[in-house]
């Protein structure tokens, strides 16, 4: 049976980074999808991924990227893909809240190593 999903009914709601929020629509161990939220002038850690790729869909606000020393700038109704291996991490810089879309495949659990 189908079943729509929202932030209300998601799998689970959680905090990371500086006070950002994150919802998980599907987990598995091929593909996780999640909504996450990050308020202003926030930012994650530099970080990589050795198995997994992640794309990114920006639903409200710019997101800044760093990645492997580029930086990105992409802004709402865009996305961008990182590859598995690439040193990366996401911030924004504005005074509004950013909010995304991020696609996972293979799953990131237990596959993650921080940079700073």
């Amino acid at each position: 049976m189908s079943v729509i999903l929202s932030k209300e009914n998601c799998l689970s709601h959680y905090k990371w980074g500086d006070n950002c929020d994150g919802w998980n629509f599907v987990s598995k161990a091929n593909v996780v999808i999640k909504q996450e939220l990050m308020p202003a002038q926030t930012a994650e850690k530099l970080h990589f991924h050795t198995y997994a790729e992640q794309f990114f869909y920006v639903l409200k606000g710019q997101a800044t990227f760093l990645i492997e020393n580029e930086t990105i700038l992409v802004n709402a109704n865009n996305g961008l893909q990182i590859k598995a291996g690439d040193k990366h991490k996401i911030s924004n810089g504005t005074n509004q809240d950013l909010e995304f879309i991020l696609f996972s495949y293979p799953s990131t659990q237990n596959d993650r190593t921080d940079c700073e």
